[in-house]
């Protein structure tokens, strides 16, 4: 604990035992101890008798990569809802929803052809929602560019060409979500806009900082209406070969990749809940998203949001806490190639007429927990963000923090509820080292910060049901977004 916090502890029961604390002002300090005790047994308990690595093992190692629509998602769906069933919920279901099938196929090849160095192989890995090739593949001149724009700005130079888009992360950023950000437009949108043009395919800079032989693969988007051509990842370290090879002399490249898009499937969000006992009608969600990737395990994408939000659960159980705000735990499917679970939660929340005061998604690995970020309505944020900000005396002491920013991709639309919704803040340094990858596994992810994050959780959602926030100014249906 901070020593300012424990000056304060310490002063309010001086002035309590002389008898100079009016009785508000006592009881607001003993509540506050209260607090702080607490909070300190769920750290406890979260990095004792905690069971989220256990789960993750099994999910990530047992389960795999659970790309929506796909046996081992459907293994996972299953998996936890039974475990779900042992964690005390007052009811635990499963939420259908239609999820896009995309499936990879056994072969993903970029293969340079030089007239020096002859033929040889780049570590690649075919985009999500990309085509294949054909059975004959793509073979032609490369032309490397460094944005959208340039693309337009070569126009019909880049026909009949590979386009090679080789815009690193900004490594000067500190948050590299911030620099994924910035660099993610050229393998959501680069085929596309490539193909406007007359390209025959696009190969892709993995986004990540790191320089190594790891390929990153991750979802594009085809514009409607546009040709749709194949689009590949490859490392970072060959993306620098073939932009060396590129200033001495023109390159050949080779695509294969037997991607392709099925007709879409029937899944489920995992969904248990415990009723408020107070105040039933206001939510407070915790989630992650229990699809990922195919190449790896998808360990801290996102499994470790799914244990993270089972946690909580299990550790207020644990402690015996009863909570009077109405607590939901919800994995969501499809957030990687589609969001389908998120936008079926969304739909059915609204119809029922539901208000989520807040939600908390965890989405960013199980690294160490640094804090929240907070995102609402601008008529709410600033009344419900300044109350939240009340508990920091309680969170600093576990080095957490609160800042204004986003909150997550399976939340972000109960956010014209009105409610106030938080990101889980892990350090951000090592997340892209593993994002999309086939070394998303387990041992990938360090056991201690994995149940810190579970504590952080639990603790936010323990402040958040016993002093709620301020009503502000719910909006009315017709004012949502």
């Amino acid at each position: 604990m901070s020593k300012e916090f424990l000056f304060r502890i310490v002063v309010a029961w001086l002035c309590v035992w002389l008898g100079m604390v009016p009785g508000r002002a006592q009881q607001e300090s003993a509540s506050q101890e209260a607090d702080a005790f607490f909070i300190r047994r769920i750290y406890d308990e979260a990095l004792t008798h905690c069971h989220a690595w256990d789960w993750l093992w099994h999910l990530s190692e047992d389960i795999g990569g659970r790309l929506a629509g796909s046996p081992q998602a459907a293994a996972a769906v299953a998996w936890t809802k039974q475990v779900m069933d042992t964690l005390g919920f007052d009811t635990v279901w499963l939420q259908p929803c239609m999820a896009p099938r995309w499936v990879r196929g056994h072969r993903d090849e970029v293969r340079v052809a030089h007239s020096a160095l002859g033929a040889f192989d780049l570590d690649a890995l075919s985009l999500g929602n990309a085509v294949g090739t054909g059975p004959d593949g793509v073979l032609a001149e490369v032309v490397e560019v460094f944005s959208l724009d340039e693309v337009d700005s070569l126009g019909e130079a880049v026909r009949d060409k590979i386009v090679f888009y080789n815009r690193p992360m900004n490594p000067r950023h500190l948050n590299t979500f911030h620099a994924y950000g910035e660099a993610v437009d050229q393998r959501v949108w680069g085929a596309s806009r490539a193909a406007r043009y007359g390209a025959l395919g696009v190969v892709v800079r993995s986004m990540t900082t790191r320089l190594d032989d790891v390929p990153h693969t991750g979802s594009l988007r085809y514009e409607p209406g546009a040709p749709q051509i194949p689009a590949l990842a490859i490392s970072t370290r060959d993306a620098e070969l073939l932009h060396d090879l590129l200033r001495k002399g023109p390159v050949t490249l080779y695509l294969h990749s037997e991607a392709r898009i099925l007709p879409p499937v029937r899944t489920y969000n995992v969904i248990g809940e415990i009723r408020g006992s107070k105040f039933p009608d206001e939510i407070i969600l915790v989630g992650g998203h229990l699809d990922s990737w195919d190449v790896g395990g998808g360990a801290h994408d996102d499994g470790a949001g799914c244990v993270h939000a089972m946690a909580v659960i299990e550790l207020l159980r644990k402690l015996n806490y009863r909570p009077g705000r109405t607590i939901r735990c919800v994995l969501f499917m499809n957030e990687e190639n589609g969001l389908a679970g998120a936008r079926a939660y969304w739909a059915a929340s609204d119809s029922l007429g539901e208000f989520h005061m807040a939600a908390i998604e965890s989405d960013r690995g199980g690294f160490t927990p640094r804090g929240f970020t907070a995102d609402a309505l601008p008529e709410v944020f600033h009344t419900k963000f300044r109350a939240a900000t009340e508990w920091l005396p309680l969170l600093e002491p576990y080095g957490l923090t609160l800042e204004k920013g986003g909150s997550g991709a399976d939340i972000r639309g109960l956010r014209k509820q009105g409610g106030l919704l938080f990101g889980l803040k892990p350090d951000p340094q090592r997340y892209f080292d593993y994002h999309h990858t086939a070394i998303d596994h387990i041992d990938a992810v360090n056991r201690r910060e994995l149940e810190l994050g579970a504590a952080a959780m639990t603790t936010l959602v323990y402040l958040l049901d016993k002093y709620g926030l301020p009503e502000g100014e719910r909006p009315r249906d017709g004012a949502r977004e």
